[in-house]
């Protein structure tokens, strides 16, 4: 994972396992992986990655399920009987199908329009009525709503329409400036593994100008991508004394230190992340039993709305 998944999702889930009036599932995502190119070989390498990513950053198996999107079938069913409901064009016009298919021409496959479906599936097959999802994700957690009402009108379902819970980083942005801290993007995102060196690296590529006002020009906007890494790890204050040094005639404002300590801080909260990691990674056994159990807890669950959206449309 990358500072973006967990800042935006991680984060907000985890302290949810410590509320009793959550059940909180964790999953990975592996299927949504193929409506990009991928490498097999890797793949299911990568899904463990993830999983000992929730883990190291402190996701409790026992307060919380972690499973392998793959491991439980009836998230591909479930998704094939909201197909039935949901239109070509209605997928075709999101703005993340239309992207993706700019940043991959030769690859828009059935799976990436597909996406939207599957995604209500993930959410829906648990009636999951509350989820943290970063703001890019608002489209498919808007069909997600539109398949949950259209399932309960046409077949008598009773699936929630699940609302957006806002963590303090639901939108990180890309490290270039331009949309949001993505895998598929080189050279946008900080990942939860790398060293202080690494992160200074990055972080020093986030496009800035030369530190002062032109034109009385403030100290904001699209052009300053660097404003929400100040305010998530250096705090409001900081963004507001940027400001007032920007628009202080021949003032200016140190971007550099201000990325080495942005840089230093992000680390401070990722190293504790990646010693518990290692340990993980000498323990591959334990690892497995979290997922094997995990997505025997998740089927549970599942299997009983399969049968219950089966017998509404009569399958059963």
């Amino acid at each position: 994972m990358h500072l973006g998944n967990y800042l935006g999702m991680v984060k907000g889930m985890l302290a949810l396992q410590n509320d009793p009036k959550f059940e909180p599932l964790f999953m990975v995502a592996d299927l949504h992986a193929m409506t990009t190119p991928f490498d097999p070989k890797k793949l299911r390498q990568d899904s463990r990655e993830v999983v000992m990513d929730y883990l190291a950053a402190g996701l409790d198996p026992e307060k919380a399920i972690v499973f392998i999107q793959s491991q439980v079938p009836e998230h591909t069913e479930l998704a094939y009987l909201f197909s039935t409901a949901v239109s070509i064009a209605r997928l075709s016009h999101l703005p993340t199908y239309k992207d993706k298919v700019k940043q991959f021409p030769k690859n828009n496959t059935m799976a990436l329009l597909y996406y939207p479906i599957l995604m209500a599936s993930d959410i829906l097959l648990y009636k999951t009525e509350a989820l943290p999802v970063g703001d890019d994700q608002l489209p498919h957690l808007e069909i997600t709503r539109e398949i949950a009402k259209k399932m309960n009108n046409l077949f008598g379902t009773n699936f929630p329409e699940p609302k957006q819970i806002k963590t303090e980083g639901h939108y990180i942005p890309s490290l270039t400036g331009e949309g949001k801290m993505s895998k598929s993007v080189e050279g946008s995102f900080i990942n939860l593994t790398d060293s202080l060196e690494i992160i200074k690296k990055k972080v020093s590529k986030i496009p800035t100008d030369e530190g002062t006002s032109k034109d009385g020009e403030k100290f904001e906007g699209p052009n300053f991508g660097i404003i929400p890494f100040i305010r998530l790890y250096l705090g409001e204050d900081k963004v507001k004394e940027c400001q007032h040094l920007y628009i202080t005639k021949g003032k200016r404002v140190d971007y550099k230190t201000l990325k080495d300590n942005i840089s230093e801080a992000i680390y401070d909260e990722l190293e504790p992340i990646q010693k518990k990691r290692k340990e993980l990674e000498n323990d591959l056994e334990y690892v497995e039993k979290v997922i094997r159990e995990g997505a025997k807890k998740a089927q549970k669950i599942a299997s009983k709305t399969i049968a219950e959206v089966k017998e509404k449309m009569g399958l059963k």
